[in-house]
């Protein structure tokens, strides 16, 4: 075998082992946070959308205070992983 064909083989080898690992941490980070807030008194029963990309949570959908949506972002922060919180929740009163 080629010494230019070897190092690609590593080097591919390498960058796919890299980006798996980085798939299953944001799906690791993604049900703990999951979890985590489904667990929260504050903040289930909100409609809530969660995505994970290289550590960065992003956090969608509706809450009933603001309370809960600061605490939403306060315990995703805590989860082991998460680098950075994006926090596009919306405070909806019950009756809308």
């Amino acid at each position: 075998m080629r010494p230019v064909a070897l190092v690609l083989i590593i080097v591919l080898t390498v960058f796919s082992a890299s980006a798996f690992q980085q798939t299953s941490s944001d799906d690791q980070i993604y049900d703990l946070v999951r979890r985590r807030l489904a667990g929260d008194p504050d903040v289930r029963g909100g409609a809530l959308e969660i995505a994970v990309k290289e550590g960065v949570v992003t956090l969608r959908g509706a809450v009933r205070s603001e309370k809960a949506k600061k605490k939403a972002e306060k315990l995703t922060r805590k989860v082991k992983g998460v680098k950075s919180v994006i926090n596009e929740l919306a405070v909806k009163s019950a009756g809308v």
